[in-house]
């Protein structure tokens, strides 16, 4: 009996070196299918690392404008007829210390003391503006805020007759600056002289004490007879737990009359940093799809080409006793091969991208990983998608029928 002759059956290293034949003998053939998907792939890249790297530009300014910021305030209480100045109780700022999500607090209180820059002029006659804040050695990390000149108050210094000035009302007062090796400039407060030790930067999230001089808390108790009430706490907590802390914060500060604490709302930029994130997801999947669509087209488009273009070939070797299967894979392994070559140059030419665009914006350069794992591995299955059809009309094509085209 005579054995059937069975099929032989391609290693996978066999199909490898097939689909690369077409690289090694034709490579700037090969370069410029895969351009298309190589196209696609580094457009992906793109438009998912320059929004990540802007996003997260954004997200590091809004970051610094206090979306995690509280700001509570005592509000005139009409039903206290004894004129006593409002003000939160002495113990507020450690109450509001024991709120669970909180991470800093800090305190400041109007000591209503008139400011001067001599005793020449009268002290009644304080039309500057500037208010006069006790304040405590955090208040200025706190408030994201940083020195124009000089230091800002500290354990150190805050028993001494030392203030600092805010930006506003440093310009008006004529004291901008400290230059180095020169006499501290002097104010008086009341009918005490304080030593100007620093001058605040700009400070967006506290408008009222950038038009203040900042005097420290124990100096004000000695020198202005200040009580030790705050009257405005600041309190910053995680991002998602602003709202909770703002829930429980007023009778925190105010168990008998929560009603008298006026506690600021969210940042507004906390709500807009949340758009963000949810805006710039968005637009990656789409964009991405979108590019590798064409992509994919692309491929299947020179794939299609190749099956008539070779269509002798695919006969010689039916001729010679390959069959469907093998055909199949030969096709198939190919537009794998071309995708694959494809994604590696799309994602070298994306990430260079991103890099240089990232780079001439200022921006901090954020390539995300899974983008680099999901190019290449879209870029394989873009391969299979796009080769799919080419590969079985190939081993469709009977060995006469390949043979006899022109």
């Amino acid at each position: 009996m005579t054995k059937l002759t069975q099929p032989v059956r391609l290693a996978l290293s066999d199909l490898l070196l097939l689909g690369l034949t077409r690289v090694r003998t034709r490579p700037l053939r090969a370069a410029l299918s895969a351009l298309g998907i190589s196209i696609g792939i580094a457009t992906m890249i793109v438009v998912t690392g320059i929004p990540a790297s802007s996003q997260q530009a954004v997200l590091d300014e809004l970051s610094t404008l206090g979306p995690d910021l509280l700001r509570a305030a005592a509000v005139p209480d009409e039903t206290d007829k004894s004129g006593k100045p409002p003000g939160l109780p002495v113990e507020a700022v450690g109450m509001a210390e024991r709120i669970g999500p909180v991470q800093d607090v800090s305190g400041v209180a109007n000591v209503h003391a008139s400011v001067r820059r001599s005793d020449k002029i009268d002290a009644t006659s304080n039309s500057s503006g500037i208010t006069v804040l006790a304040g405590t050695p955090n208040l200025l990390n706190l408030l994201s805020t940083t020195m124009h000149s000089g230091k800002f108050l500290s354990p150190a210094t805050d028993k001494f007759p030392t203030v600092v000035l805010g930006a506003k009302a440093a310009t008006w007062l004529g004291i901008t600056s400290l230059p180095a090796g020169q006499p501290l400039p002097r104010i008086l407060l009341n009918d005490t002289w304080f030593t100007v030790i620093g001058v605040l930067a700009n400070s967006p999230l506290a408008p009222d004490v950038e038009q203040s001089v900042l005097i420290g808390w124990d100096a004000a108790k000695t020198n202005l007879g200040f009580d030790g009430r705050p009257s405005v706490v600041y309190v910053r907590s995680t991002d998602t737990a602003v709202e909770d802390v703002r829930a429980v914060l007023g009778r925190t500060l105010s168990p008998e009359q929560p009603g008298l604490v006026q506690i600021s709302r969210p940042s507004e930029v906390l709500a807009a940093k949340r758009i963000t994130q949810n805006a710039f997801s968005t637009l990656f999947l789409g964009l991405a799809g979108v590019a590798l669509l064409v992509g994919g087209i692309g491929v299947a488009n020179t794939m299609v080409i190749s099956v008539l273009e070779r269509r002798r070939e695919i006969g010689l070797r039916r001729a010679l006793g390959a069959n469907r299967r093998q055909i199949r894979g030969q096709f198939l392994t190919e537009s794998v091969v071309l995708c694959a070559i494809g994604g590696l140059m799309g994602t070298a030419l994306g990430v260079v991208g991103v890099i240089g665009y990232a780079d001439s914006q200022d921006w901090p350069v954020v390539i995300p990983a899974s983008a680099l794992l999901t190019g290449l591995a879209a870029s394989i299955s873009v391969g299979v998608l796009a080769g799919v059809y080419p590969a079985v009309r190939a081993s469709l094509l009977t060995p006469t029928e390949a043979l006899a085209s022109d």
